[in-house]
């Protein structure tokens, strides 16, 4: 049987998340409900090899690699990996600069 872990949402992607489904409500707010739910469905995913994700690019760049992504275009999903949770950092549009927004919000 694989092995799970937990997927949990931290505030700060909770936040995106919001801020994605309330963006899109302004045209659709059926368009809203399938982001939100293919999203939620995707980091889902994670319950089960949370590896999958490749190393943040942008990040892997500056030494830093412990957060990963999994895509569901456009939008790029952050994680870590943690014993068995894996936490949700960030959801997060790829059409951005994305190398400032994620070593803002992740690099301690």
């Amino acid at each position: 049987m694989a092995e799970t872990h937990q997927v949990l949402w931290t505030d700060t992607a909770r936040q995106d998340l919001i801020g994605i489904i309330d963006y899109i409500a302004q045209d659709s707010v059926e368009d809203a409900l399938v982001v939100l739910d293919k999203l939620e469905a995707k980091a889902a995913q994670l319950t089960t090899l949370p590896s999958r994700g490749r190393i943040v690019p942008e990040l892997l760049d500056t030494g830093i690699s412990q957060y990963r992504e999994i895509i569901s275009a456009p939008w790029r999903i952050v994680y870590r990996i943690e014993s068995q949770r894996v936490l949700v950092m960030a959801v997060l549009d790829s059409r951005r600069d994305l190398q400032v927004v994620l070593l803002n919000r992740l690099a301690h």
